[in-house]
């Protein structure tokens, strides 16, 4: 288990963390969310070592983390930390080695890696002459190459295809479902909310929401209807309690007080004509970020739920 016990980083005036605490679980994808600037990347290096927290922890199954259980991390930083003129397969056959592994292991492992990730073909290149996404592949292997015991991500989906996401979305699914942690950054929330147990919001260094994605989109929900109707309906003349969110793949949002019966909002919907779809939905995940980073002002403790182990 990865705990994150009260982290504040400050850059001069600048407080990059306030405060930042929650707890990863043996097995859980974990999705780390916030606008560019949150503090998502300060925190992942203070989880790694790179940076030093001003105040605040992290553990590692209780363990106050030093280089050496660090050194069984598996860690993508921001920006690629590959060297440009060494082919792929010695460079990950190097940077198992240097976790400990035999250079057979090391090597076979990296094989393995790359062609799970597509770039087997490219593995005596020099990284440089790869695209960026190939380049970003090559990455994310060094990254898992010695089994680690903790995933630590940032951005790892960033410049990738929709084949390149799909097998590292399966590689972390397996490291999860072995017991790894893994934990990820990601502005892309649908992603994010397919394949995450629990998620961490953070805004300007602050968490703001954390728990289990399911759990989070379902509590302390006014109802939200989506409405397909085959003609334009004036929801606002003479319906009360019912405000207009937005459009969903055409449908429309609808949000209901807690006392208005959604049988009322169906009926208005069939004296307008043909109701081609009615159902009461939950919010996704990109919705839920934009109404807590919205509700900025909103103690965190009053947006947390139960993390999902």
């Amino acid at each position: 288990m990865l705990e994150l016990d009260g982290l504040t980083r400050r850059f001069g005036p600048v407080v990059a963390l306030n405060e930042l605490s929650f707890t990863v679980e043996p097995g859980q994808m974990f999705g780390f969310v916030g606008s560019n600037g949150a503090g998502k990347t300060t925190a992942m290096r203070i989880v790694m070592g790179v940076d030093e927290p001003d105040e605040g922890e992290v553990r590692w199954k209780g363990a106050t983390l030093d280089r050496s259980l660090r050194s069984s991390f598996g860690y993508m930083p921001e920006e690629r930390g590959l060297y440009p003129k060494t082919p792929a397969d010695r460079q990950l056959t190097y940077l198992g080695r240097l976790h400990g592994m035999s250079r057979h292991e090391a090597a076979q492992a990296g094989e393995r890696l790359l062609v799970r990730l597509g770039v087997d073909e490219r593995r005596s290149e020099a990284v440089e002459k790869l695209s960026l996404g190939n380049q970003q592949r090559v990455q994310l292997a060094a990254a898992l190459v010695h089994d680690p015991v903790l995933l630590v991500l940032d951005e790892p989906f960033s410049g990738l295809d929709p084949t390149g996401v799909d097998a590292l979305s399966q590689i972390l699914l397996e490291r999860a479902a072995a017991g790894v942690p893994v934990v990820f950054s990601s502005h892309q929330l649908e992603l994010v909310e397919r394949l995450c147990d629990a998620v961490a919001i953070i805004h300007a260094g602050r968490l703001v929401a954390s728990g289990g994605v399911a759990e989070l989109r379902r509590r302390d929900r006014r109802p939200v209807l989506e409405v397909e109707v085959e003609s334009e309906v004036d929801w606002s003349s003479g319906l009360a309690g019912v405000r207009v969110l937005s459009t969903r793949e055409g449908r429309l949002l609808l949000e209901l007080d807690d006392a208005t019966d959604d049988q009322i909002v169906l009926d208005a919907a069939r004296r307008a004509g043909a109701v081609r779809h009615f159902a009461t939905v939950l919010p996704t995940l990109a919705e839920l970020y934009r109404e807590v980073i919205s509700q900025d002002h909103v103690p965190a403790s009053d947006l947390h739920g139960e993390a999902v182990p």
